[in-house]
């Protein structure tokens, strides 16, 4: 399993393309950013290349999500915002060429019916599906715990499954965060059952916390072993929130499951 750093997460101690820099001199070889446009595309690739590193996943834009919005994925009147954060996307990932891209659910707006916002969720992710699946680029969803991002539309992995189902296009995927389920109380067990071969990205933190591994109480050799039990083989993001300074943060990539 290819080991990931999350540089929305990690190394924020410096500006975002030192950071590149940052992973690379500790021992990763690829990378993902949850929203890297504040840096030109051609920046970035270049830095990419400079560093050796791969950029396996970034997410499409989310408008207002992030500050407590409701985003746009989901929302009834956010169509048109939608359609140019998908264009955004397109065209960064053309340059810098994501593995994958991640397309954030949103909140349930006021007034709006789970099952309304499901089918116009679905619509969209499958118009991204299809955009990308032309340049091999994956595009992901995932759930996100209602504790941390409330209203947030898919919480569970069952739910999760019901959004891919929905899409019901080849390539469409579920990413998976330990961090979510445990925060939840869902096992790896439980949530590989349910979403099993549809998990092509894995993030993890520690719980709670979600603190690098150690901090918290998470089995990290349980989780390594259930991916393997499914035959995991997609890349693990270290996602998680240092307890001190990034590089002191990093003793857990010298020991088992990691290396």
């Amino acid at each position: 399993m290819l080991l990931v750093a999350n540089l929305s997460m990690l190394f924020t101690e410096l500006p975002l393309l030192q950071r590149l820099r940052a992973a690379a001199a500790a021992g990763f070889t690829a990378v993902e950013i949850q929203f890297p446009y504040e840096v030109p595309a051609v920046q970035l690739k270049e830095e990419l290349e400079r560093c050796g590193l791969e950029l396996v996943l970034m997410n499409v834009p989310a408008g207002d999500l992030m500050s407590g919005g409701d985003g746009l994925a989901c929302h009834p009147k956010r169509g048109v915002q939608f359609n140019n954060a998908l264009d955004e996307a397109l065209a960064y990932a053309l340059m810098v060429r994501p593995r994958q891209v991640n397309i954030l659910a949103g909140r349930l707006p006021a007034g709006v019916s789970r099952k309304s916002a499901l089918t116009i969720l679905a619509a969209n992710v499958r118009e991204a599906a299809q955009v990308f699946d032309r340049l091999g680029i994956q595009v992901l969803c995932e759930a996100i715990n209602p504790i941390d991002m409330p209203r947030f539309l898919i919480n569970t992995p069952e739910q999760l499954q019901e959004l891919l189902v929905e899409v019901g296009h080849s390539n469409c995927f579920a990413q998976l965060d330990v961090y979510h389920m445990a925060r939840q109380n869902i096992s790896i067990e439980q949530a590989m059952a349910v979403l099993g071969k549809s998990v092509a990205h894995v993030q993890f933190a520690d719980h709670p916390g979600r603190g690098e591994p150690g901090s918290g109480t998470l089995d990290f050799r349980g989780v390594h072993a259930v991916l393997e039990q499914f035959n995991y083989q997609g890349a693990i993001a270290a996602e998680y929130k240092p307890t001190g300074a990034t590089e002191d943060s990093l003793a857990w990539m010298y020991s088992a499951p990691f290396v």
